[in-house]
C-alpha cells in the first residue's frame, strides 16, 4: 500500500492556472484525443469497409465494447481513486496508454477486425479506471470556488481532444485509407506526452477510502443504494446518465445521419461530429464561466431545453448543410451546459472519502446508459425503420419530458439564473466573502434591506442557492407571488397575528432542519431614509438552541438606484449609472445564539469595508470637482456675504488659477498655512493649493497668535496666506511668513484666465486632469489637510486627514440627507473646523449643490438675509449658534429650510422644541470630531415611502451611525462590548477615520484599539440603533468613588430652571475629603437659592447635587471657535473662584 510519510508537508491547492492543474488538463485531453481518434478510426473503416447492414451493427458492437469495462470495472475504478494517491494512479494509467497505442500498431497493420475490437475493448477499460481519478482529483487539488470552472475548462479540453481526434481519424482515412498503420507513431507520441504531463500533476494525499473488495461487481449494488440515498447527488448521477445517452446517440446518429441524408464524405462526417465536439467542449467552458465560483445548477434545464429544440431542428434540416452544422454545434453547447454543473454538483456535494466510488457509479450508470444507447438507436433504426432524422425528433420529445419534469424540480434554481443576468444587467456586483457560506448544512443570513432587489442581488452573488423569508403582502400578489412561491420563499410580517408568525418560524425552522440556506432581512422593511434600522429580534427564535450558523450580510451601493427609496420613490427616477456598481458582502458564521443587536454590529463592520472598497473608485478632491463641475458647468455654486457669486465653472477656472499664482510664489514647501474665514476667496485658495498637489492647513484664528504659531510651526508651514483686512480685523500684527491675499491679484493674467475657463469649459475631463490636476492625481490615502482640535481640554494636536476619509464622510453624509442640486448650505462654520473644511467647504463641490459663506457665525440678522436671499434649505452650527438665531432670526428667513444639523455640543430638549416652535423645524443633533472627519453619527429626517413611515431621528440620541462608520460601545474597564442600553466608551471605525496625529505617533497609538478609534465619550446604543451621548470621559468627575456626568447635572440645572438658553455649566475642582467637588458657573439668572433646593428635592442622587456654595455667576462663557465650550479656560475659571466661603 502506498503512504506518505507523517513528516510531509500539508499539501497546498493549486490555482486554475496552476502548474498542477494544467498537467491534469494537458494529460486527460491527450488520453482524449488517442481514445477517439483510434475509436473513430474504426468506425470510419467499418463504414468504408463494409455495406451498410454489416458497418450498423459492426459500430454499435464497437461501441458496446468500448463502454463495456465502464459498467464492469467502474466499482473497482473508485475503489482504486479512493484509496491510492491519485496523481501516482494517473501516472500508472498513461503508462498503461502507451503500451496500448504499442499495440494499435499492430492492429492497424493487420486490419483485423477481431483484434482492433479487442484492442477496443482494453482502450475503454483504460479509460474506465483514468476516468473517476481525473474527476476525484479536481476538488482535491482546486479551491472549492475554482470548482465549476475546472470543470468547465477540463471539459472544454476534453472536447477539444475528441474534436482533433475525430478530425484526424477523418483525415487518415481520407488521404491513406490503405495504409491506416502509419497512424500509430502519432498515437504512441500522444501518449507519451501524456505520460510526461501527469508527472507534474498536483500530488494531493489519498483520500484514504474502504480496503479493495475482490466482490466489485456485487459490490457495484452496494455502492448504487449508497448513492441512491444521496439525494441531490443521486438526481445529479442520473441527469450526468441522460446526458451520455443522448450523446452516444448523437455521435452514432451523426454518421448515419451525413452519409445516408446528407451524402457526406469520411472527412466531412468527421466535420460534423466536430461540430458536436466542439460545442460540447465550449458550452461545458461558458457553463463554468457563467457559474463564477458556484454550482450553477439553474444551467440544467436550461441545457435541457436546448437540447429539445435543436434535436427538433435537425430533425427536419438534413436538407440545409450551414443550419445543421449550427444546430450541431449549439446541441452540444447545450448538452454542455446541460451536463457540466451535475458533474460540479457531483465533485462538491460527494463526501470526500467517497468521491471516486460515487464517480464510479456514475460511470456505471452513464456508460450502461450509453450500452442502452446503442440498443435504443439499433431497435429505432432496424425494427422500427426510422432514419436518422426522425431519430432526432424521438429524442427531440424525450427530452422535452425531461426537461418539463427539471423545470418542475428545479424551478428555484432556474429562475435564479434567469434573474441573473437581469442583475448583472442593471448591477455591477461585487461578491465579497463568499467562502463564509457553508457549502452544505444550514445556515441563516441576516442582511439588511436597502431595495426591491435586494434578494435577487443576494441569491446572484451566493454560491448556494437561497430561500428567503419575504413580506407576506409581496408573496400574495397575483405573479410575483407565483415566483416568490416557485424559490420557496416563506411569507412573514410584523402585522400576522402570533399564531401566523410562529408558523412561519416554524417553517423557516423546519428548512433549516433541513439543511436549507435561508436569508433574512433583520430590519424588516427596506430603509426608506438610507440609514440601517434596528435589527428585530424575531430570527433569534429561528436559530436559537440549533447549529446552524448566523452569516451576516451587508448590501452596500444600492441606495440610489431606481429600486430604493432615494428620493423618496421607486423605479420612477432616473439611474445614475448602468451597470450600477453594488457589493455583497458576507461575514464570517457567527454563533446560532447571536442576538439581534451583535448581528446587527457585524452587518455595520461588513459596511466599513464594502464601503472603503467603494472609495478606491474615486478620485482626490480636486479631481472629484473637476468631474462634477464639468457635468454642470454653470450651475451656482458659491457665493459670501460680501456679493461673490460663482458657478462651478468659475470656481474650477479661479481656483486653478489662484492655486498657480500661490504655486509660483510661496516657498516649495508642501503645507501652506491659511488665515481666512469662510468666504468665496477663502474657499479657492484652498481649493487651489489642492490642484496644486500642496495641504491647506486652516489655522484657528480664535486662538491666539502664539498658539497659531505653535501650530504652524509643527505642521512645517513655512507661508501663512491671509488678508490685510481680516488680519486688521483680528487685531493682529503681520509676520514675514504671511501672504497677502490683496498681492496676489495683480499678478492673476486675466488673458490666461480666459483661456483657462475656455479649457475647462471645452475640453474632456481625461484631458484636463493631465494638463491642469497632474499634480492633485494620486492615491487617496494622501494627506489632504492637517486639521489641528480646538485643544478644548489641552493643546491642540493635528490630526492627518487625507482625501479618503474626507471622501468617506461626503460620501456617507450625501447618501443620509439625499442632496440635491436646489440645495443651498449656509456655510458658517470656520474652515479650521473639520466640519466646515468637509461638509461646508468640499461637500457642495463634490455633491453639486450651493453654498454661502459668512466669516461670523454669530451675526444672526445678517445670517437670516443670506437664507432668505439665497433660499437656504441646510444649515449646520452649534446649540450656542441656533440660541443666537432664535432671539434674532425671523421665522420668514428661516423657512427654506429643511434640515438645521447641530453637533459639537448636547442639544438640549428645550432648545429643540423653542427652535421647532419658532420656524417649524426640528434641529437634529449628529456626533463627531476632528479624528473622524468629522461625522460618525446623525440624526436624519424621516423616511416615507408606500404608505410606510421610518423614524429617522430621536430626541436626545445624536442618530444612528453613517453608512460605512461602525460605532461599538465598549466597557472602558474591560474593553468588552456591552449590549443595547449599557453605557460605556464610544468607539468608532471606518474609512472617515483619520490616519494619525501628526509627528506623535505614541498618541496616535493610544487613540486606537483594534482598529477603532477611542473618541473619550461615554454613551449607548438602543435597541433601533440610535446612539445617545451621556458625556465626555473628561466631563465626569470622581466624587467619593463615584462617576458624576457633568452634563446630566446640566440636563437637570436648565430643566430646572425652565431655560432654553445656555445659563449653566458644569466643572469640577479638586478636594480634599472627596477627591472633586461640582462647581456650576452661571450667567443671566437671579434665583440660584430656589434653583438650588430644586435639586435637593428632585430625583438627582444628593452626590449629584453641588453646593450651594459653588454657584458663581460669569459674564460669558468661554467657547472656541467652533462655539464649544473651551473646557480647559472653564476648568481655569472654576479653579480660579477658590474655596468656597
Amino acid at each position: 500500500m502506498i503512504r506518505r510519510s507523517a513528516m510531509d508537508k500539508p499539501f497546498e491547492k493549486t490555482a486554475l492556472g496552476g502548474r498542477g492543474f494544467l498537467s491534469l488538463l494537458a494529460c486527460q485531453s491527450l488520453g482524449a484525443f488517442n481514445d477517439n481518434a483510434f475509436k473513430a478510426l474504426i468506425a470510419l473503416m467499418a463504414l468504408m469497409t463494409f455495406p451498410p447492414e454489416k458497418a450498423r451493427p459492426l459500430i454499435a458492437a464497437a461501441g458496446a465494447l468500448f463502454i463495456l469495462p465502464f459498467i464492469l470495472f467502474s466499482t473497482l475504478a473508485g475503489d482504486l481513486a479512493d484509496r491510492f494517491p491519485k496523481k501516482r494512479l494517473l501516472i500508472l494509467f498513461k503508462a498503461a496508454e502507451l503500451v496500448l497505442m504499442a499495440l494499435a500498431a499492430a492492429a492497424l497493420w493487420t486490419r483485423s477486425v477481431p483484434f482492433l475490437l479487442a484492442l477496443l475493448f482494453l482502450m475503454g477499460l483504460h479509460s474506465a479506471f483514468f476516468g473517476p481519478v481525473k474527476l476525484a482529483i479536481l476538488p482535491e487539488i482546486l479551491e472549492e470556488r475554482d470548482l465549476s470552472r475546472g470543470n468547465g475548462l477540463m471539459e472544454m479540453l476534453a472536447f477539444m481532444g475528441i474534436i482533433l481526434g475525430t478530425v484526424a481519424a477523418g483525415q487518415i482515412m481520407e488521404r491513406v485509407p490503405d495504409r491506416l498503420h502509419l497512424a500509430a507513431p502519432f498515437f504512441l507520441l500522444t501518449a507519451a506526452a501524456g505520460l510526461l504531463a501527469s508527472f507534474a500533476v498536483a500530488d494531493p494525499p489519498a483520500a484514504g477510502g474502504g480496503p479493495i473488495r475482490r466482490d466489485f461487481l456485487l459490490k457495484t449494488f452496494d455502492n448504487f443504494a449508497e448513492v441512491h440515498g444521496m439525494g441531490g447527488v443521486w438526481l445529479a448521477v442520473v441527469g450526468a446518465a441522460y446526458f451520455w445517452f443522448l450523446g452516444a446517440i448523437f455521435q452514432m446518429n451523426v454518421l448515419v445521419y451525413g452519409r445516408e441524408l446528407m451524402g457526406l464524405s469520411p472527412g466531412e462526417l468527421s466535420g460534423y461530429q466536430v461540430m458536436v465536439a466542439l460545442g460540447i467542449g465550449l458550452g461545458s467552458y461558458f457553463a463554468g464561466r457563467l457559474s463564477r465560483d458556484q454550482v450553477e445548477l439553474g444551467l440544467v434545464p436550461l441545457g435541457a431545453f436546448g437540447v429539445f429544440f435543436f434535436s427538433l431542428v435537425l430533425a427536419f434540416s438534413s436538407h440545409w448543410a450551414a443550419p445543421t452544422k449550427w444546430a450541431l454545434f449549439l446541441l452540444g453547447a447545450s448538452g454542455g451546459c446541460f451536463v457540466l454543473p451535475q458533474q460540479a454538483f457531483i465533485q462538491q456535494r460527494s463526501p470526500r472519502d467517497r468521491l471516486g466510488r460515487v464517480i464510479a457509479t456514475g460511470n456505471v450508470l452513464s456508460f450502461s446508459a450509453i450500452l442502452l444507447a446503442s440498443i435504443a438507436l439499433w431497435a429505432l433504426q432496424s425494427v422500427f425503420k426510422l432514419d436518422a432524422g426522425q431519430v432526432f425528433l424521438v429524442v427531440a420529445l424525450m427530452t422535452l419530458a425531461v426537461t418539463v419534469y427539471i423545470v418542475r424540480l428545479l424551478p428555484d434554481y432556474l429562475l435564479r439564473l434567469m434573474f441573473y443576468p437581469v442583475a448583472n444587467l442593471v448591477y455591477r456586483i461585487q461578491a465579497q466573502g463568499r467562502e463564509n457560506i457553508p457549502l452544505k448544512g444550514p445556515a441563516l443570513m441576516v442582511s439588511n434591506h436597502v431595495s426591491f432587489v435586494d434578494a435577487m442581488l443576494i441569491g446572484a452573488a451566493s454560491p448556494r442557492l437561497v430561500r428567503f423569508l419575504i413580506f407576506r403582502t409581496y408573496y400574495e400578489l397575483p405573479f410575483v407571488g407565483w415566483i416568490f412561491r416557485a424559490m420557496g420563499c416563506i411569507p412573514i410580517s410584523d402585522r400576522d397575528g402570533p399564531k401566523a408568525l410562529i408558523r412561519s418560524f416554524q417553517a423557516a425552522r423546519e428548512a433549516l432542519e433541513q439543511g436549507e440556506l435561508l436569508c433574512i432581512f433583520g430590519e424588516g422593511e427596506i430603509t426608506r431614509h438610507g440609514q440601517m434600522q434596528g435589527f428585530k429580534k424575531g430570527f433569534e427564535r429561528i436559530t436559537r438552541g440549533s447549529s446552524a450558523p448566523i452569516i451576516p450580510v451587508h448590501l452596500d451601493g444600492i441606495w440610489g438606484s431606481i429600486f430604493s427609496f432615494e428620493g423618496g420613490r421607486v423605479l420612477f427616477k432616473k439611474p445614475r449609472r448602468i451597470p450600477y456598481p453594488v457589493t455583497v458582502s458576507f461575514g464570517r458564521p457567527m454563533p446560532a445564539d447571536s442576538t439581534a443587536h451583535q448581528v446587527r454590529q457585524a452587518v455595520l463592520d461588513l459596511g466599513v469595508e464594502a464601503f472603503r472598497r467603494r472609495l478606491s473608485e474615486r478620485a482626490p478632491l480636486p479631481v472629484e470637482l473637476l468631474r462634477e463641475a464639468k457635468r454642470h458647468p454653470l450651475r451656482f455654486a458659491m457665493a459670501d456675504s460680501s456679493g461673490k457669486r460663482m458657478n462651478s465653472l468659475a470656481v474650477l477656472s479661479g481656483a486653478w488659477m489662484i492655486g498657480r499664482v500661490l504655486d509660483r510664489e510661496l516657498p516649495p514647501a508642501e503645507n501652506v498655512g491659511l488665515l481666512l474665514p469662510p468666504s468665496v476667496a477663502g474657499a479657492l485658495a484652498n481649493v487651489g493649493l489642492s490642484m496644486m498637489g500642496r495641504v491647506p492647513i486652516n489655522l484657528n484664528y480664535t486662538a491666539s497668535p502664539e498658539v497659531v504659531a505653535q501650530c504652524a510651526r509643527k505642521a512645517g508651514v513655512k507661508s501663512i496666506l491671509t488678508s490685510k483686512l481680516f488680519l486688521r480685523k483680528l487685531g493682529w500684527e503681520a509676520s514675514p511668513e504671511m501672504v497677502f491675499f490683496e498681492d496676489l491679484a495683480p499678478k492673476v493674467s486675466k488673458a490666461l484666465a480666459g483661456s483657462v475657463a475656455l479649457a475647462f469649459f471645452v475640453l474632456p475631463s481625461v484631458l484636463l486632469e493631465r494638463l491642469f490636476l497632474s499634480r492633485a492625481r494620486g492615491p487617496l490615502e494622501r494627506i489632504a489637510t492637517i486639521i489641528f482640535t480646538s485643544g478644548s481640554t489641552g493643546v491642540p494636536k493635528g490630526v492627518l486627514l487625507t482625501h479618503e476619509s474626507i471622501l468617506a464622510n461626503m460620501e456617507s453624509v450625501g447618501q443620509v440627507y439625499q442632496l440635491r442640486p436646489s440645495d443651498r448650505l449656509l456655510g458658517i462654520l470656520p474652515f479650521f473646523h473639520s466640519f466646515g473644511y468637509t461638509v461646508t467647504l468640499w461637500l457642495p463641490l463634490v455633491a453639486g449643490f450651493g453654498v454661502v459663506y459668512h466669516p461670523n457665525p454669530l451675526e444672526a440678522k445678517r445670517i437670516g438675509e443670506l437664507a432668505r436671499e439665497y433660499r437656504a434649505t441646510l444649515l449646520l452650527g452649534t446649540p450656542t449658534f441656533l440660541q443666537t438665531y432664535l432671539r434674532r432670526v425671523e421665522p420668514d428667513d428661516f423657512k427654506t429650510l429643511r434640515c438645521a444639523i447641530v453637533g459639537a455640543e448636547k442639544l438640549r430638549k428645550e432648545l429643540a422644541e423653542a427652535f421647532l416652535e419658532r420656524f417649524g423645524l426640528l434641529p437634529l443633533e449628529g456626533y463627531g470630531c476632528t479624528e473622524l472627519s468629522p461625522v460618525a453619527a446623525l440624526n436624519v429626517p424621516d423616511g416615507e415611502g408606500l404608505g410606510i413611515r421610518q423614524k429617522g431621528a430621536k430626541p436626545g440620541s445624536i442618530g444612528r451611525p453613517l453608512p460605512g462608520v461602525q460605532i461599538e460601545v465598549v466597557s472602558p474597564e474591560t474593553g468588552l462590548p456591552l449590549p443595547p442600553g449599557e453605557s460605556g466608551m464610544l468607539l468608532v471605525k471606518g474609512p472617515n477615520v483619520m490616519k494619525g496625529y501628526l509627528d506623535d505617533p505614541e498618541k496616535t497609538a493610544e487613540a486606537f484599539k483594534d482598529g477603532y478609534y477611542i473618541t473619550g465619550d461615554i454613551g449607548a446604543i438602543d435597541d433601533d440603533g440610535f446612539v445617545t451621548i451621556t458625556d465626555r470621559l473628561s466631563r465626569f468627575s470622581k466624587i467619593g468613588g463615584e462617576m458624576v456626568p457633568h452634563i446630566r447635572v446640566e440636563e437637570k440645572l436648565h430643566e430646572t430652571a425652565g431655560r432654553v438658553e445656555q445659563t449653566f455649566v458644569v466643572s469640577a475642582v479638586p478636594d480634599e475629603k472627596r477627591g472633586e467637588r461640582l462647581v456650576v458657573l452661571y450667567k443671566d439668572f437671579e434665583d440660584v437659592e430656589g434653583l438650588w433646593k430644586g435639586l435637593q428635592s428632585s430625583e438627582l442622587p444628593k452626590l449629584w447635587v453641588p453646593s450651594r456654595d459653588d454657584f458663581h455667576r460669569v459674564a460669558e462663557f468661554p467657547l472656541l471657535g467652533s462655539g464649544k465650550l473651551d473646557l480647559q479656560k472653564l476648568k481655569a475659571l472654576a479653579a480660579g473662584f477658590g474655596k468656597p466661603a
